[in-house]
């Protein structure tokens, strides 16, 4: 299983989110984890995004903040993204009526965040492809989850 440190409110949430949109968070604070922070913030705490639509833009704006380039072999990867968006979704969906934090702690303690779960759907050659990186490529081995 992954390691990373529990949330322990909301406001750390909130605060990797802001980090985030205003390109401030500090790169070693752009984690797995931190991934999945910001996806549910914006899933469950701000309806007037799309998350769909707002994440790549505020990743990619991130990675070039903080110096990594949004290559056809680097930086931001569109399959990945709108993946763990649905993932995320799913998940806070089972958990409506749970505080913010404990839902995030609860996917990150999830099969959807072990390192190889997008393989289970993918290939890897189709998951990690340029088109993969570029644009949403659909699972090649199984389909995804409802």
């Amino acid at each position: 299983m992954r390691q990373f440190t529990p949330f322990t409110s909301e406001a750390e949430i909130e605060t990797i989110f802001a980090g985030l949109a205003d390109r401030t968070l500090p790169k070693p604070g752009w984690t797995h984890a931190a991934h999945f922070a910001a996806a549910l913030y914006v899933l469950a705490r701000r309806p007037d995004m799309d998350a769909a639509r707002r994440m790549p833009g505020l990743i990619r704006a991130y990675n070039e903040a903080t110096g990594v380039a949004n290559t056809e072999t680097g930086g931001y990867h569109e399959t990945i993204t709108q993946a763990s968006l649905l993932a995320a979704r799913t998940f806070l969906a089972a958990h409506p009526q749970a505080p913010l934090h404990e839902v995030c702690n609860a996917l990150l303690r999830s099969p959807l965040c072990e390192p190889d779960w997008l393989l289970d759907y993918w290939s890897r050659e189709a998951l990690f492809s340029r088109e993969a990186r570029a644009v949403w490529v659909e699972p090649d081995l199984a389909p995804l989850p409802k």
